[in-house]
């Protein structure tokens, strides 16, 4: 018996066509710092979540005012102040690391939406500054609290919107490859596995 899953397949595939366009302006606009502050998993899905009216515009720190009335002028909406469920659009810095605290657990390495901190297991781990874009997503992920925010140094900026797009862009690529890898090496062990025993009769 046919079921309604294949109708709304299509009609979801539909739905996502039809919006990409309209997404891709969307997400042109954003400083692209992938911070999740907005509610969804980065700047990409929330953009497409615009396109399809299923979000406000005014849920994006990092852009603050000038990216709310560029979203308003783009969508032909209202130009609301910021939500502040999202934070403050004020600039967070950029995230640093105690080194003598680091345990090099390496937890903050995937956490990092744009790889602009270097390490690897049990060793010491350090910012990339000007990588940084000051989304905050290691904090969380640092079970002794090493690391914490601080300005950016004098005279330095932030880094653009096309460098973290394609920053994340490329760690994106990464986790992509790894899991395949991971996967691909998973179903090799199994296969190669010896199968157990047939169990004797007594």
């Amino acid at each position: 018996m046919a079921t309604d899953c294949a109708p709304d397949a299509a009609r979801a595939d539909t739905d996502d066509a039809a919006r990409a366009p309209l997404a891709e302006r969307i997400d042109a606009l954003p400083p692209q710092t992938q911070c999740r502050r907005c509610g969804y998993e980065g700047c990409r899905p929330y953009a497409i979540a615009l396109a399809g009216g299923e979000a406000a515009h005014n849920r994006c720190p990092p852009g603050g005012a000038a990216g709310i009335d560029a979203l308003a002028t783009l969508l032909g909406r209202e130009r609301p102040a910021l939500d502040p469920a999202c934070g403050s659009d004020a600039d967070p810095g950029v995230a640093w690391i105690d080194e003598n605290a680091c345990i090099g657990c390496a937890r903050c390495l995937p956490a990092c939406p744009v790889d602009a901190i270097v390490g690897a297991p049990r060793r010491l781990h350090t910012v990339f500054e000007r990588g940084c874009t000051g989304c905050e997503l290691c904090l969380a992920s640092c079970p002794v609290d090493c690391i914490s925010m601080r300005a950016r140094r004098a005279g330095e900026a932030a880094p653009s919107a096309q460098q973290n797009r394609l920053r994340h862009e490329a760690h994106q690529a990464r986790a992509e490859r790894r899991a395949r890898e991971r996967a691909a090496l998973l179903s090799e062990r199994k296969r190669v596995a010896p199968q157990s025993a047939p169990m004797r009769s007594r």
